[in-house]
């Protein structure tokens, strides 16, 4: 029988189990596949924290790319043998072999590899969706994305700094923000040594701006508030941190009838059509090579606890891959 992480309670790393997993035919609409690599991501962190809850035994991990091995009754858009790629499973892709909807499946062009493609469906799209629908990043625009150097933010950057955008990116350490920098962030800040809202100040000339994308949550709120201008824009879209605090609506009134939006990948990709559009999207700005996915971590898929581990300890840059 193939391997899978399973969760039984939640808590720490030590949670997760490496243990053999009965794997059915695929049901109807579904297809098998076996995973030749797995994208981990800080939403599988908060699930198995809880923080975000799934019914419990679980197997955590929305992210994986693979081949199908078995297709289900009524699917037509795939075959044995494609190469596919999915990043919003929600849950059980940190497995050998699993059974997924065909309808959150995108196949996989050959100029992408198996690594890249696990590390990009999830970040990646999250990034289109945020440069690309929730606030259209133009050429002129100066923006700010909070944890340059993790996986979402070096795409974010490089793709933002495609569009002909200037990008101020926050980081944790000087390693962080050589890779920020090489990477599109135009402005890297050490936010553990500067004040990410003066800076902001200084470069824009006090000019502030549109939209901040914040994925770290608590520890930058509301300070990400204080470096829009009028009407801007607040992406939270992560809890790297922790949740951003629950604050009264007038604190959006006061700071200059700013907006604040908490999107989520899933709204974005809901249909088939809609996922095939983002995703191409991606793939597109890949095959141009104006994004590079950084994939600088790899762990055994039994080792997924030390990859929680140092992803929550905030040790690792780019995207992190498991390997089954």
């Amino acid at each position: 029988m193939p391997n899978a992480i399973v969760i039984e309670k939640t808590g720490g790393p030590e949670v997760m189990q490496f243990k053999e997993v009965k794997v059915g035919k695929p049901r109807k609409g579904e297809v098998t596949i076996r995973a030749t690599a797995i994208g981990v991501n800080f939403i599988d962190i908060y699930q198995r924290t809880g923080l975000y809850p799934a019914p419990l035994p679980f197997t955590p991990g929305g992210e994986v790319c693979g081949v199908v091995e078995a297709v289900g009754a009524g699917v037509s858009d795939f075959k044995i043998g494609d190469r596919v790629a999915c990043g919003t499973a929600g849950t059980g892709c940190y497995a050998e072999k699993i059974n997924l909807k065909a309808s959150v499946l995108v196949k996989l062009p050959k100029h992408i590899s198996d690594e890249v493609a696990a590390a990009m469906m999830l970040k990646g799209m999250t990034v289109q969706y945020l440069i690309r629908q929730i606030y259209k990043v133009k050429k002129g625009d100066t923006i700010l994305v909070h944890a340059a150097a993790g996986g979402v933010g070096l795409i974010l950057c490089q793709w933002a700094k495609s569009l002909g955008a200037t990008v101020i990116g926050t980081v944790s350490s000087k390693e962080k923000a050589k890779l920020a920098k090489a990477n599109g962030c135009d402005y890297p800040i050490n936010y553990s040594k500067e004040d990410f809202v003066k800076r902001v100040k200084t470069i824009t000339k006090g000019a502030m701006l549109p939209v901040v994308y914040d994925s770290i949550g608590a520890d930058t709120f509301p300070a990400s508030l204080d470096c829009l201008r009028k009407f801007g824009l607040f992406v939270t879209y992560g809890n790297a941190s922790g949740p951003v605090p629950a604050f009264p609506p007038a604190l959006l009134a006061q700071k200059g009838s700013l907006m604040m939006t908490r999107p989520t990948l899933f709204s974005f990709v809901s249909t088939p059509e809609e996922l095939r559009s983002v995703a191409g999207d991606l793939m597109k700005v890949i095959k141009s090579g104006a994004v590079k996915i950084e994939v600088n971590n790899r762990y055994a898929l039994k080792d997924a606890a030390q990859a929680h581990a140092d992803l929550a300890a905030r040790k690792t840059t780019g995207s992190i891959v498991l390997i089954p």
